[in-house]
Formats: C-alpha cells, structure tokens, sequence
C-alpha cells in the first residue's frame, strides 16, 4: 500500500498554527527527515498535556508505521488482538449462562457468581491497563489470555460453589486485561488511515457472544438437571461444567496461537517513552520487513525530533521543568493517573469517557448475567421455559450482534456522523434496548 503524503497546495484539516508547527520540527533536519508533511495533522492531546519530547518522538513513529502501510503484520495482529476480545465477550456470558444449573446443584444465592467475577474484572482492568504503560505490553498481552484459559478450565471441576466463585473471580482477573491492553496494542502498530478497524475489531466480541451461546445451547439443554427438579446431583448436571472445560480448553487454544505463532513486538511507542530508541526503530523495521516494505525511519530523526522538543520546552517552561521520559522506570506512580486530568480538556473527555464506559459496564453486566433467566422466565408465560428454547434464543440473540461491528466501522468514517455520532447513537440505542 503506497502512503498517502499531502501536497503543499492540498487543502487539509491542518491550520496555519500546526503548518508552523510542521516547519519549526522539520526546520533543523529537513534532509534527514523523510516524512515532511507527517506531521500535518491534528494531534488527539493540547500541547502540554504529555511530555513534549515523547509527542515529537510519537509524531515520527506515526509517520513511520503510515510509511510501512497496512500489510501482514497488522492483519495478524488483527486476528491474535481479537482473540482477547473473544475471551471478554466469553467469559462474562458464561457466568449468565451458567447460572441456573449451578444455583439449582449448589443451592446458593444467584447473585454471587456475577459479583465475583465483576470483582475480579474490575481488578484486571486496572492492574493490566496500568501495567502495560509500565512493564510493556508484550507480556501482559499474553498473559491475560493464559489466565482466562488454565482458572476457567480448572472451574469446570470445581466441587463447591466457594471454589467456584473463587476461580471465577481469578478469570475475571485475566479478562479484565484483555481489551484495554489489546487496543493499545493493536492501535500502537496500525496506520492512521486504518484505526477504523479498532471498531470492527469488536466483531470478535460478537463472534464469542455466539461460540459460547452454541457451544452452551447442546450441552446445557441435554445435560442439566429438569428445571423442575428439587434436588440436582452433579451427575445429572454436567452440561455447565463440559461449557467451561470446553470454552476454557479453547481460550488455551488461542493464547498458544498468540504466543507461539504470532512474534508480538513491543510497542516502539512505549519503547522511547523509556529512552530506548534505537530499540523502536528496530521494531518497525522488523514490521516492515513482514510487509515486504523497508522503512527509513533512523535512530538521528527520533533523537532529533526530541532535542527539537526539549529546546522548545525549556524555552517555554525553563530548564529546572524538564522531563524528558514518559515513562522512565517501571514503578508505578500517581503520575499514570493525574497525566488523564493534566488539561481542562484531557480531563473532560477522559471524564466522559469513564462515564460512557460505566455505563456500558453495567448494561452489559445486567445484560449478561441475568438475560438465560429473564428468557426462561418470559419464556414461562408461554407454556415453554425449557433449557432448550432459552438458550435457542441466546442463538439467535447473539448471531444478530455480528453485523452490528462492522455497520459501526463503516459509521465511524461517514463524515456527517463520525466516532462521536457512532457513539452517541449506538448508547442511545443500548439505553432504549435496555429501560424499554
């Protein structure tokens, strides 16, 4: 794929601010610089709001990975990054759908199964989100995946509820990690003109929701005790524990596919904000060299680009105000945190983001846990509130949210309606969905 660069006479989104900023970052080096016009866009951040030397050096790898093009490596790492979008559809379900069976063997409250594994997402969230800006995101990417797969096999066999619960809790722990690490990853190595594809990449949540509903459908409705039993032994209701040998056996599928067929290389991103350039300008050559694409990006321009920034930023702020690493140890500090809420800005669309993500947790919560009873029941007013017909219904349910990623892809990039009228209409639609 060739890479689209914008003439001097082109008419862009850029203003004569960021066209002076384009001219004073190229102004030092304009013979070693091969991308002139890279940074002749709209930067997501206020100047100020992330450290200057990282957003120069970040301005560069954006360029670079333009240059490579969207080829192999990232069409790869589509489906690998899916995978984890797979497991947090999976697992979150399965405690839904199991639910009736296992309260109907161990006799317990409904409630509890959910709440243990909203605890132990909650805790993944934050532990893998944070980890990966500190340790990389190489492991945690793995990891996260291996977690899910060995606690959900291991919670088939579970002989109490207590076990159970427990283990489900640890899953919740890997899965929490799953999208907000693979979304970081995928976007650090996809060009600009293709991070559309962060939205469909959602497809995979859609494809888990309908794997585990027909995975669930046989072996719930043929292997769990009659719905009108009052005492259910483990013998005669070993379709739940056969869902999760098998959903957890598979999930140890994909993360062997993520982690030994597929070389994640660390995000050249994350690589200078912990000063180690000349290690990111190999990582996107090595991705350049699966495109079967070279790429000119060099250790000087990175270093140049950042020299450049700093000059600038003691210029505005002084020398004793310097910092020149994002992230420059691997100890955690309040900083990966107050960095969100740095500018006025900053700090309301990351409030509004939290708020939009708050709320589409707890829909897909309620959603996911509670919809195989809400069926069963309705169901009821019908004369048939078998296994069979609500978990039927999942099916269908869940075959119907496939197409539903790749309308919101093509959505994002309608210029009348865009990221923002994407996501104003599908909330307004999941709250309709969900209060009517």
């Amino acid at each position: 794929m060739s890479t689209r660069t914008l003439s001097a006479n082109e008419p862009t989104r850029s203003s004569t601010e960021l066209e002076k900023k384009d001219a004073t970052a190229l102004a030092e080096s304009p013979s070693q610089d091969p991308y002139p016009h890279a940074y002749a866009e709209d930067d997501l951040f206020e100047e100020g709001a992330v450290d200057a030397v990282y957003q120069a050096k970040a301005r560069v790898l954006n360029a670079a990975v333009r240059e490579i093009g969207m080829g192999r490596y990232q069409w790869y790492l589509f489906v690998v990054a899916g995978f984890g979008w797979f497991s947090d559809s999976v697992w979150p379900l399965v405690a839904g759908l199991i639910l009736n069976p296992v309260v109907a063997e161990f006799q317990v409250d409904s409630q509890w199964l959910s709440l243990a594994l909203n605890i132990g997402l909650f805790a993944g969230a934050v532990f893998w989100a944070l980890g990966c800006d500190i340790w990389g995101r190489r492991w945690p990417f793995n990891f996260t995946l291996f977690i899910a797969g060995v606690f959900g096999l291991a919670a088939g066999g579970s002989p109490n509820f207590v076990t159970l619960a427990s283990l489900f809790a640890v899953v919740g722990f890997g899965v929490g990690g799953n999208m907000p690490v693979d979304s970081a990853v995928f976007l650090d190595f996809v060009p600009g003109s293709h991070q559309f594809l962060l939205t469909i990449l959602s497809i995979w949540w859609a494809i888990g929701q309908l794997v585990a509903s027909l995975i669930a459908w046989p072996l719930i409705s043929n292997l769990s005790c009659p719905e009108t039993a009052t005492v259910c032994t483990k013998s005669e209701n070993m379709g739940w524990r056969y869902l999760l040998f098998t959903l957890g056996g598979l999930t140890l599928v994909l993360w062997a596919i993520r982690f030994f067929a597929f070389n994640l290389e660390e995000s050249p991103r994350y690589l200078v904000g912990r000063g180690r350039d000349a290690d990111a300008v190999a990582v996107i050559h090595r991705i350049a060299a699966v495109n079967g694409r070279t790429s000119s990006l060099t250790v000087e321009q990175l270093a140049a680009a950042g020299e450049r920034a700093a000059e600038a930023n003691k210029a505005a702020a002084g020398a004793g105000n310097e910092r020149t690493l994002l992230s420059g140890t691997s100890v955690w500090t309040t900083y990966h945190i107050r960095s969100l809420f740095k500018t006025a800005k900053l700090a309301w669309s990351t409030t509004l983001l939290i708020v939009i993500w708050g709320i589409i947790g707890l829909a897909s919560t309620l959603y996911n846990s509670f919809l195989p009873y809400i069926l069963a029941h309705r169901d009821a007013g019908y004369g048939d509130s078998s296994y069979y017909t609500t978990y039927r219904q999942e099916v269908i349910l869940g075959a119907i949210g496939v197409p539903s990623a790749l309308v919101a892809g093509w959505a994002v990039e309608l210029p009348r309606i865009g990221r923002k009228g994407t996501l104003a209409i599908s909330a307004g639609e999941y709250f309709l969905s969900d209060t009517g």
